[in-house]
């Protein structure tokens, strides 16, 4: 009898013991009905390469401004992004392979900054989009077939304003008459330096302005090629190159000494200590290509179709300080070519 009610109680209890004692398998992560479900699903984040030639003011400013363009439409690094940032510090081998690790590593798009970065990138990347900045005539440089339709994967923005040479070389013909022959230090191993150097050759000519080329193969022959226009030159110029503003703190100090004037191409040289350039802010720049680049990647943009751009700022900028350096006297004249006054720089404004 003892048995048969132990037996009989434990029988009537284990439906009890099952329900007290069962527990729910835990929901997976992911599921509607487990703990995280408070969290957003993951977000696609997009993989973007940024190849940059050499550390320079221009081109750092050109990275700084794309990197914006993103950040203010909701792209965040490590967040929505993930950026991949190269520097070739020159080398030309570091930049080939700089291509081909971007190539490999399947981007979602990659910026490239300066021409022969450009030119690397659109040798390697094949599928997916390209955007270039810094770069003085794509066309020339063979990334794009044209600057309306520039088709296949390519586009960005180019940094010479076609007014931009043009408006310079005027200005010191028009302000500097005494000049008769200029200094033109260069790189035309670059298409892109062969091709502006051609074009301010042609613009000093029709002010009867005969033009002295001293050639350089790298930044250290700057200095020597910048002195051995003294005595033969009435100023110097330089263009958009790379190898030669890598370097321009040389041409600044000889013109200095010598009192030359100083004409650059950029207003990175300007704010050094050239005299004076027709151009734009290169954080503006990359933040036009910036903008492109949340085109493509936000509105399905197709890089082949899309306009290569131009900086939409251009005004003569002066440095102040530079010009006394220089020996030269800044007349009420080349002032009042100054549209933002903010572009007459000195110590305080730069």
């Amino acid at each position: 009898m003892k048995t048969s009610a132990k037996l009989l109680s434990l029988l009537i209890a284990l439906p009890l013991m099952i329900a007290g004692c069962g527990t729910k398998a835990p929901a997976p992560a992911n599921s509607s009905g487990g703990g995280d479900a408070s969290k957003p699903q993951d977000k696609k984040v997009v993989k973007i390469g940024i190849s940059q030639i050499v550390e320079h003011p221009s081109l750092n400013a050109t990275r700084e401004g794309f990197l914006a363009a993103l950040k203010d439409n909701g792209f965040i690094d490590k967040e929505t992004m993930q950026v991949d940032y190269q520097n070739a510090q020159g080398d030309a081998t570091t930049n080939l392979t700089i291509g081909q690790k971007f190539a490999a590593d399947k981007k979602d798009l990659v910026f490239a900054i300066a021409t022969p970065s450009a030119q690397a990138v659109v040798q390697n990347v094949k599928d997916a989009p390209v955007l270039f900045g810094g770069v003085s005539d794509p066309v020339s440089a063979k990334l794009v077939k044209s600057l309306d339709k520039p088709g296949g994967n390519v586009t960005g923005a180019a940094d010479t304003h076609p007014e931009a040479i043009p408006k310079l070389i005027d200005f010191i013909a028009s302000d500097f008459p005494k000049v008769k022959k200029i200094g033109i230090v260069a790189n035309e191993g670059e298409a892109n330096v062969a091709f502006m150097v051609k074009t301010a050759e042609a613009a000093f000519a029709k002010h009867n302005i005969q033009v002295v080329k001293a050639s350089v193969a790298n930044s250290s022959e700057v200095k020597q090629a910048a002195e051995s226009l003294v005595g033969r030159v009435d100023a110097i110029y330089i263009t958009l190159d790379n190898t030669v503003v890598s370097a321009v703190e040389s041409i600044i100090k000889l013109a200095n000494d010598k009192k030359i004037p100083f004409f650059a191409s950029d207003r990175d040289s300007v704010e050094k200590g050239a005299l004076a350039t027709y151009g734009f802010k290169y954080y503006d720049h990359g933040y036009q290509a910036g903008k492109m680049a949340v085109e493509i990647l936000k509105n399905g943009a197709k890089p082949g179709d899309m306009k290569v751009s131009y900086p939409d700022k251009l005004d003569l900028i002066i440095n102040l300080d530079a010009a006394k350096q220089e020996g030269v006297e800044v007349t009420d004249s080349m002032k009042n070519k100054v549209q933002d006054k903010k572009n007459l720089l000195s110590g305080s404004a730069k």
